[in-house]
């Protein structure tokens, strides 16, 4: 619920500083968290921060692969509006963790379910997305895991 207090600040600032582009990417997440709120899986009206972050997450990795789209067809100006909503949106997501820091916490992981191979990888991945949901893209997770155990 606070970060749908937050947006709606946002946009107010926005429409008082008459900035359009940032508005346009506010008022996505907001769109978002508003079918999100009236969807089956939220019952008391308020959205579990984690189900935020995953929004968020998803909102971010649709921009970035829009903008790689315009860019492969040479559509610079809108590669580059894409990737300006995907910062604005960004901005909204907690720190994200560097690599060091990601393959320090799956090597915990690893060590704790005792996982040795690439069978095992479901049950660190498992561990890993609610540990650091948010604060990783889960691609970059799959890799690191993947390296870790030896694939």
């Amino acid at each position: 619920m606070a970060l749908e207090i937050l947006i709606n600040d946002d946009i107010k600032q926005a429409m008082r500083t008459k900035d359009t582009r940032k508005l346009a990417a506010l008022r996505a997440i907001k769109a978002a968290l508003l079918l999100e709120k009236t969807g089956k899986d939220v019952s008391s009206g308020e959205i579990p921060e984690a189900v935020e972050m995953k929004l968020l997450q998803k909102l971010v990795k649709q921009r970035k692969e829009s903008s790689a789209v315009y860019t492969e067809q040479n559509r610079p100006e809108l590669a580059e509006e894409e990737d300006y909503q995907a910062s604005i949106i960004e901005s909204y997501l907690p720190q994200q963790l560097s690599e060091e820091e990601i393959k320090a916490i799956l090597s915990a992981i690893i060590q704790e379910t005792g996982a040795s191979s690439i069978k095992d990888m479901g049950k660190v991945m498992g561990k890993a997305t609610s540990q650091i949901a948010g604060r990783a893209d889960n691609q970059q997770l799959a890799r690191i895991v993947k390296t870790l155990l030896g694939v």
